[in-house]
């Protein structure tokens, strides 16, 4: 399994950006999707996720403003971010694995290259 996430950029605070992530191999259907961030100088951390079956997981800090969602026919997973903070900025991850726990990365299977979110004031 490959991931390849995209769609990230500058954008001004109160703005809105859309990641994707394609994903490569057969067995997209049956993994548990998320995505992580790190920040300059911090630890990588969870943003959200997204089950086989369509259930959703937030981060306490993103709640409420971005939306994690799933194409199981183009194998893709996606980040909706509204009413973006300068907080916001950081190197955006896209993860897979059939045993996904939000929250837990070490129970990520797969990792893609991270895409770059910068948020101005």
């Amino acid at each position: 399994v490959q991931l390849q996430a995209s769609g990230g950029g500058l954008v001004q605070a109160g703005g809105s950006l859309r990641l994707s992530c394609a994903v490569s191999g057969r067995t997209f259907s049956s993994n548990h999707m998320g995505w992580f961030r790190q920040a300059p100088g911090k630890e990588r951390e969870f943003v959200a996720a997204i089950t086989r079956g369509g259930s959703t997981y937030y981060a306490d800090s993103v709640k409420g403003r971005f939306t994690i969602s799933r194409d199981n026919a183009r194998n893709a997973v996606y980040l909706q971010m509204d009413s973006l903070k300068p907080e916001d900025t950081a190197v955006y991850y896209c993860a897979a694995g059939p045993n996904l726990i939000p929250n837990i990365e070490q129970s990520v299977t797969y990792w893609g290259k991270g895409t770059l979110v910068t948020v101005s004031s």
